[in-house]
């Protein structure tokens, strides 16, 4: 069974920082590109940042560039997401999720498998 378990959401002023951690469980964890999505109300779920299984491979979102960082750690079964100056428009619900692929991958039909998703709330 697999299993994708994020933490590390809630609530943070704007420039504040956040870290979200995401545990997978179920699964050959390096052979999967990890990747975060995320979602706010009455819009479409979009892409934020992914990370092959190497980790040397990154890519992010024009909107999160220099804001936002992916990481991954392969001897825990963990993928990251460092947050830091925040902006009111990055509050969402955050979703990490796995692509078995050889190749970053940046289309939501291209993962299998997501996590149930942590709320990120920015706000004065």
């Amino acid at each position: 069974q697999v299993q994708l378990v994020e933490s590390g959401g809630g609530w943070v002023q704007p420039g504040g920082s956040l870290r979200l951690s995401c545990a997978a469980s179920g699964l050959p964890f390096s052979r999967y590109v990890m990747g975060w999505f995320r979602q706010a109300p009455g819009k479409e779920r979009e892409f934020v940042a992914a990370t092959n299984w190497g980790g040397g491979g990154t890519v992010h979102a024009d909107s999160v560039k220099d804001r936002l960082t992916i990481s991954r750690d392969n001897t825990k079964n963990m993928v990251y997401l460092q947050m830091n100056s925040l902006k009111p428009e990055d509050t969402a619900v955050y979703y990490c999720a796995a692509a078995l692929s050889s190749t970053l991958v940046v289309p939501i039909r291209g993962y299998g498998y997501w996590g149930q998703g942590t709320q990120v709330t920015v706000s004065s």
